[in-house]
């Protein structure tokens, strides 16, 4: 699988035009996932006792930039190493909240579509098929390799005695 100097420039310009706003397209990244799967709410500590998206919660703005920069860092390592290299501890860390909280594949597709949306809002006329691919490519192969821990954790822990 090959990801081009094209591909990484065009996650790390949005990302970089994103950070302008990123608390308003936090917020907003977080109504397009509920707006997609209102269920979806009840897997956020800090928003499932909310009736209404919190406007100030730094724990929204936090996840929100992480699951942003971590994108923006597997499209640099696509281009780089070939494939999606997160540190092991991060890796193990996002492999087992994922998987305590009942995180399926679904969630991931839901994810994934807050994302691309948020990020056409928020670069505006650059938006194009081209950078959408871009950002689609480096999404999907972070989230290959944190399902892949996953399911590497929930394995260990069914073979335990």
């Amino acid at each position: 699988m090959s990801f081009s100097e094209k591909q990484e420039a065009l996650v790390k310009e949005a990302w970089e035009i994103m950070k302008e706003d990123v608390t308003a397209l936090s917020l907003y990244f977080f109504t397009q996932v509920l707006e997609i799967a209102p269920a979806a709410k009840g897997l956020f500590s800090f928003l499932k006792d909310e009736d209404e998206i919190p406007q100030d919660n730094p724990k929204l703005k936090s996840h929100a930039v992480k699951v942003f920069k971590m994108t923006c860092e597997a499209a640099i390592q696509l281009r780089e190493k070939g494939e999606v290299v997160v540190s092991g501890s991060t890796l193990k860390y996002l492999g087992s909240v994922h998987l305590q909280k009942g995180i399926v594949d679904a969630h991931f597709a839901v994810v994934k579509e807050g994302v691309l949306r948020t990020v056409e809002k928020g670069v505006g006329e650059k938006w194009s098929e081209e950078m959408k691919g871009a950002w689609s490519e480096a999404y999907d192969q972070l989230a290959a390799a944190i399902l892949a821990e996953m399911n590497k954790e929930a394995a260990e822990t069914t073979d335990e005695p």
